[in-house]
């Protein structure tokens, strides 16, 4: 992707341990059940995070309607650890989840965190189901076309290959070769716009399908590990939490590149854009945001400051 989901991605075997988040992943193919294999699973944080106080100036900002309601719907693709995933009691968990949690209390209102397609959660974001996206959304300007984005986060794309790189894949030259990505990313749109065109300028064979592409990206990892394909792309975060949950069974191919901002979405020219950004440059500032990050890890990501829009402004 330049970085995170473009539209977004992910069979790992139905497991309890899956629910939980853990990817626990099988050693057979992704439709089938498989051995389940748990060593080297990552725990899930337990960590709480304090209750963040209402910043009144921010909550001056608020829409009436939703001051009324108290609460944020907030739409969240819920298979993306360690950013946005179910924990073994289906509760919705992550760093986007706590983060919204803080940014609605700091507005003075609740976070209801609601499971969705990642493609879903646009236009539920433009008919009004979801006040919210959070969902690993990298910033771009088509996306920005569409809907309002508030920075909070930056990530880049990284790959993954099978422990030992079997088949010597090497990331700079990927065609031909079989990569899983999740639909509707800005990997499974790297390889399309970018990577494909370019394998047949150079007389290449294509990455074929321009993508093995799931809805899920526990299913990406699982299509890896199974070996129905040879190399993954995904979100930094994302890549490094699935290196921790296979238990050794991959490594990362290469360096992270294309590093891009992520952004809550919310309905284009919305009222409610002014008082996000607030609500995050907030949490930078009294220390929630870092708390949150560490917490699950991901704090290489950080970044000082929260923008509207800013990949129309480049």
């Amino acid at each position: 992707m330049p970085a995170a989901r473009s539209p977004r991605l992910r069979p790992i075997a139905a497991t309890a341990a899956l629910a939980a988040g853990s990817l626990l992943l099988t050693a057979c193919g992704s439709s089938s059940t498989g051995t389940t294999t748990t060593s080297g699973a990552a725990p899930i944080p337990t960590q709480a995070i304090p209750a963040v106080q209402a910043d009144p100036a921010l909550a001056a900002l608020v829409p009436a309607e939703l001051k009324s309601g108290g609460k944020l719907v907030v739409g969240s693709d819920t298979s993306y650890a360690p950013n946005e995933f179910k924990d073994e009691k289906g509760k919705i968990v992550g760093m986007d989840v706590d983060l919204g949690v803080a940014i609605a209390q700091k507005l003075g209102l609740t976070a209801d965190f609601q499971s969705a397609g990642f493609t879903d959660i646009i236009p539920g974001i433009q008919s009004n189901k979801y006040q919210l996206g959070m969902s690993s959304f990298t910033d771009t300007k088509d996306r920005e076309a569409q809907v309002d984005m508030v920075t909070y986060f930056s990530a880049g794309t990284s790959a993954a290959v099978k422990k030992g790189n079997p088949d010597k894949i090497v990331l700079d030259d990927l065609c031909g070769k079989k990569v899983a990505v999740q639909d509707g990313t800005t990997q499974a749109d790297e390889i399309k716009d970018t990577r494909n065109p370019d394998c047949a300028k150079a007389g290449k064979p294509a990455i074929p399908n321009d993508g093995d592409r799931f809805a899920l990206q526990t299913d990406v990892a699982q299509s890896l590990v199974s070996g129905r394909d040879q190399v993954m792309l995904a979100d930094s975060p994302v890549v490094d939490y699935a290196l921790k949950q296979t238990g050794g069974q991959l490594e990362k191919l290469g360096e992270t590149y294309g590093a891009a901002p992520y952004g809550v979405i919310l309905a284009k020219d919305s009222p409610l854009s002014k008082a996000v950004q607030g609500a995050i440059q907030s949490l930078m500032a009294d220390g929630t945001y870092k708390t949150i990050l560490d917490k699950w890890g991901v704090s290489a990501g950080a970044v000082n400051t929260s923008e509207i829009n800013p990949a129309g402004k480049g």
